[in-house]
């Protein structure tokens, strides 16, 4: 049996646009593949950015987007389930794009194993996370630390997870996050009064998504040296976002 491969890289300081478009690339490609088992996991951080999820209530952002765009922020309406949620600098964007049916996994138990994921890259880093009954993500009690909201077609997964690890947690009073008033937000920074490298956390993640989703884990250096990318349209497309 051919056993799965997850290509991985981490990029930094991404305009979600990016993101988005690269994500596309990488879906259609790997959709391409059928019920394959190969892979991509996109770990990255991105510039500020209010995400609205295809169930989002745009009143769940309590501020203009004028007043918004002053503090350099941009709002973005996305495909992603769930509700509002913001990312940037310091906060572990996680993408995995890979075919369900490859890699035997049902929606819920695809979104079991993200949680896991997460569990066990903050218990390595000695923080104690659980999941909480009818709020997808990853909670400190009431405090959440990680969100998810994830796309499947084509059997094929696009957006994913967002750990909070040493981003500013103010900005999360610009929206409810995720639609849920009731609890709060955390950080791994809050919790361990220490600061630690965001592409640290990111190995760690793929090095614990590999053994969760039971695939082989392959980092590359750069986009251009990706097998799911290695049509020339793609392979033009990342160069021009990258230049």
């Amino acid at each position: 049996m051919k056993r799965r491969h997850v290509e991985w890289i981490y990029l930094d300081d991404i305009e979600y646009s990016f993101g988005i478009e690269l994500q596309r690339m990488l879906h259609e490609n790997v959709s391409r593949l059928g019920s394959g088992t190969a892979g991509f996991l996109l770990l990255l951080q991105h510039r500020s950015v209010i995400t609205i999820g295809r169930f989002g209530n745009n009143r769940n952002i309590l501020y203009p987007e004028e007043y918004l765009k002053e503090r350099g922020i941009v709002v973005h309406k996305t495909s992603r389930g769930g509700d509002v949620t913001f990312h940037g600098p310091g906060q572990l964007v996680g993408y995995p794009i890979i075919n369900l049916r490859g890699f035997k996994l049902g929606i819920r138990s695809y979104v079991h194993l993200l949680e896991e994921t997460m569990i066990e890259v903050l218990k390595y880093f000695g923080i104690v996370a659980e999941r909480r009954e009818k709020y997808p993500g990853v909670w400190i009690g009431r405090e959440k630390i990680a969100s998810i909201g994830i796309r499947v077609t084509k059997h094929t997964c696009m957006h994913g997870v967002a750990l909070n690890v040493s981003n500013d947690l103010d900005n999360f009073s610009l929206i409810v996050p995720c639609g849920i008033s009731e609890g709060g937000v955390t950080s791994m920074d809050k919790l361990l009064n220490n600061t630690i490298p965001l592409r640290q956390v990111a190995c760690c993640f793929a090095k614990k998504f590999g053994k969760i989703f039971d695939a082989q884990i392959e980092e590359i250096i750069d986009l251009s040296r990706s097998s799911i990318l290695r049509d020339e349209i793609s392979t033009k497309t990342v160069e021009k976002f990258m230049s």
